[in-house]
């Protein structure tokens, strides 16, 4: 064991670290198990790969490698640094050698990741032979490289939003690709789930289509983090068979997994203390003791939160500056290619990311990682822990607990972790709305022909829409697309918008409050000698509507900004530097209607249902959070539109008669329906193995609809009577326009869900609800602004799951 590391480890077994340590496991070192190099593998190639210091194979990158050379569809699930690159890469070689006309695509989830594999995949070939070329292909490729790289790239590296927009629709500009492509690699399946995935397995059902148009069937090779079902993911992408390998015989170093859970510091309610001051003094023990170190964070404000805590107390002297950095979406690729270089050379201690950092991007190897918050799977979670460790050497991770029901549960029943299957990713190919935008792209490529078939839907009627709409004209007994618009620019892969915001630092003097000092600042001076405007990075659209609206304090690698300017149309918010002890933190309401009913369940006190439902969101206001204290130090109002879409839903609606019956008030009996739709939420993701977001969630009104903490502002609710005329419902929605069928399973388990959430609440030692089980308590004001206690919230929330089960 490293003797830094070691000290570390020791010294969390004395207090006060010791008494919240729920569990500490050492998982053993695992010997390497070897096979040869296949004997039809090229001579060339396998003494190259000799030479780089590689023997001999792991026994399942031969399986693999065999599997290819068979011709035959594979996926290899193995941990992490377990040399999945070579099942690919040899295989492709060795043909490129044999035949230089041959062609693969390699695709990655982003560009840093596949800008990571192309740097080595370039030094094996320039070793091979010079003439082999590959080559980056994404939004950042000169024209002129893209024009040579479309007419002689032997391996093309991209991601799948530009083989979307930017090979497939112009597959006649690609002649050489696309009547050679023997093999498609696609790295980290286990990416490509909910919508994201359910976009990419149409991108390949149309990659495939043009490569059978010119003559090519190829084979491909994909990689995937441990999910549970990687074949079936893998053939639903591809709508092919597909053979699975997954018993690795690269060798492990042990590890050390720790469980931490903060303390408790007032019984009555269930408060902890901040799991994120837990984070930071864990985190800065091992980087002061010099153990290179990642945290990370369940969320962008978190991440720039605790690297402005880690930066406080690490940076104590000039030459520390760097020392701890962020990583996340939305800062620009310079910005993060240097972030990753200085991991690898060790000038960066630490380093707090989102799950930015989850997939295989080359930050070289770190002895410890620190999980602050349930990253939302079991999957994540040990990709996330794999992330320290090397092949020979002792690592530790340290999941670090919310004061969250899964959190919670995880820390007190580790074989969640350590026994639990990993979760199922699954994608829905043929949601209309996809499916429907996809059909255009395909279109838009090459003319349908009758009898042809595009996934599991009646193409001809989706043909014949698209005809009335005057985008498609039918000839005889093909389709031919009609319309000026290009359709692959309107359709993004990752979401239902392809809007990003551009954040623009604004010259001039700092906002109110702050100064214009510090590392990062650009130094570019126009002729008045003051800073030009820059950008300074990017976000997705949804993500601007809690982060970048007007006041809200921007934080980019622990510098502050204020938004001072959000330009909704033109998609830009124009931010100034500052220095502020606060961050903010938005607020929305959601508001959700009923379309249609599927299937319901037979009456009863909460009465089960599965339909479509119309979901509303908006932001309305923000506070603002004070550093360290975590006080509420003011509001703000924020006027954004709203965000709409349709989607799946199951909805419990309570029984009026049944409420009118209990002994509570409608204050009561509202707040208790919000700790019942938290555990819920809650539990349905566990039950579900998918991740919180992938739910949302409203209490509503039957009649309107509308959020029924506005009984919370208007008289005095203490005065309302619970009538028979009020039937409130909690809604669980698939959190994806369309739906993914993540609520329909939730209709089918709804006694087991209502069953599991009554025994959550019925077991937890507060007396007035907590985080780990019905939530914190709501903030409720009467007449005059008088705040209301609801001491019997959680009383009124364990009756109403009782007596509804």
């Amino acid at each position: 064991m490293p003797d830094k590391l070691h000290k570390v480890l020791e010294s969390l077994k004395k207090q006060p670290y010791r008494g919240n340590i729920t569990h500490w496991r050492v998982l053993p070192p695992q010997p390497p198990q070897y096979a040869d190099f296949p004997d039809w593998l090229h001579p060339r190639l396998v003494e190259v790969v000799r030479a780089s210091g590689v023997e001999r194979l792991y026994t399942h990158q031969r399986e693999a490698i065999e599997l290819v050379g068979e011709g035959r569809n594979v996926v290899i699930q193995t941990p992490t640094a377990s040399g999945k690159t070579l099942c690919y890469n040899l295989p492709v070689l060795d043909a490129v050698l044999r035949d230089p006309d041959t062609r693969a695509l390699y695709l990655f989830p982003t560009k840093a990741l596949a800008m990571d594999q192309m740097i080595e995949l370039a030094k094996l070939a320039e070793k091979l032979d010079p003439a082999i070329t590959a080559d980056t292909y994404d939004g950042d490729t000169p024209a002129d490289a893209r024009r040579r790289i479309r007419r002689s790239g032997n391996v093309i590296v991209s991601n799948p939003d530009m083989l979307h927009a930017g090979i497939l629709p112009h597959h006649t500009k690609w002649l050489s690709l696309f009547e050679h492509l023997r093999y498609v690699v696609i790295d980290e399946l286990h990416t490509y789930r909910g919508v994201f995935g359910s976009h990419m397995a149409n991108v390949l059902r149309r990659l495939r289509r043009v490569a059978r148009f010119y003559g090519c069937k190829p084979v491909f090779i994909l990689c995937s983090a441990t999910i549970a079902n990687p074949g079936e993911l893998a053939e639903s992408l591809l709508e092919e068979e597909v053979e699975l390998v997954d018993r690795s015989g690269a060798p492990t170093a042990r590890k050390h997994f720790i469980l931490y859970n903060p303390p408790v510091v007032q019984a009555n309610t269930g408060t902890r203390e901040s799991y994120v001051m837990h984070a930071r003094r864990l985190a800065a023990k091992f980087i002061e003791a010099g153990v290179q170190t990642i945290v990370f964070a369940t969320s962008r404000i978190n991440t720039e939160v605790l690297v402005h805590y880690l930066k406080d107390v690490v940076e104590k002297s000039p030459d520390r500056r760097g020392w701890i950095r962020g990583y996340r979406g939305g800062y620009l690729p310079r910005m993060r290619r240097g972030i990753e270089a200085g991991l690898r050379d060790g000038t960066v201690r630490g380093v707090v990311s989102t799950n930015a950092l989850e997939l295989g991007i080359d930050i070289g190897k770190l002895d410890c990682c620190i999980i602050s918050g349930y990253p939302g799977s079991v999957a994540s979670t040990w990709q996330q822990a794999g992330r320290a460790g090397r092949r020979s050497g002792d690592s530790v991770a340290v999941y670090l607990a919310r004061n969250l029901p899964l959190d919670q549960y995880i820390v007190l029943h580790p074989e969640f972790l350590f026994e639990q299957s990993p979760e199922h990713a699954r994608i829905n190919a043929d949601n209309l709305l996809i499916l429907l935008e996809h059909v255009k792209c395909a279109v838009f490529e090459l003319p349908f022909e009758k009898g042809e078939t595009f996934g599991g839907e009646d193409l001809e009627e989706i043909l014949e829409l698209l005809e009335e709409g005057q985008l498609v004209h039918r000839a005889q007994d093909k389709w031919f697309w009609m319309a000026d618009s290009y359709p692959a620019q309107d359709v993004s892969l990752r979401s239902m918008t392809r809007d990003n915001f551009v954040i623009i630092e604004r010259s001039g003097r700092p906002a109110e409050g702050g100064d214009l000092s510090g590392e990062g600042f650009d130094e570019r001076l126009d002729r008045s000698g003051i800073n030009r405007p820059r950008v300074i990075g990017e976000i997705d659209y949804s993500g601007a509507f809690y982060h970048i609206f007007p006041k809200a304090i921007y934080v980019h690698d622990g510098v502050q900004y204020q938004v001072e300017e959000l330009d909704f149309e033109n998609r830009k918010a124009y931010v100034r530097r500052g220095d502020f002890d606060f961050y903010t933190d938005a607020e929305d309401k959601t508001a959700v209607h009923v379309l249609d009913v599927f299937d319901e369940a037979p009456p009863a006190p909460a009465r089960a249902y599965h339909g479509e439902v119309h979901v509303a969101n908006k932001v309305v206001g923000f506070k603002k959070i004070r550093y360290y204290t975590q006080e509420n130090v003011g509001y703000g109002d924020v006027e954004l539109p709203e965000r709409e879409m349709s989607t799946t839903a199951y909805w419990s609606r309570l029984s009026g008669s049944f409420l009118a019956g209990l002994p509570f008030n409608k204050v009561e009996l509202v707040s208790g329906l919000y700790g019942v739709k938290y555990v819920l939420h809650n539990l349905a993701a566990f039950i579900l193995m998918c991740e919180i977001r992938d739910l949302g969630t409203a209490v509503g009104a039957e009649r309107e609809g509308e959020e029924l903490k506005s009984l919370f502002q208007t008289g005095d609710p203490l005065a309302e009577a619970v009538g028979e005329d009020f039937e409130p419902q909690i809604f669980l929605y698939d959190n994806y326009p369309g739906g993914i069928g993540f609520s329909e399973k939730l209709f089918l388990l709804h006694r087991q869900l209502w069953e599991g959430a009554r025994q959550r609440v019925s077991d937890c030692p507060c007396r007035y609800g907590c985080p780990s089980c019905i939530g914190p308590a709501l903030e409720t004001r009467g007449p005059q602004g008088t705040v209301i206690p609801v001491p019997r919230r959680k009383e009124a929330a364990r009756v109403i799951l009782s007596q509804s089960c």
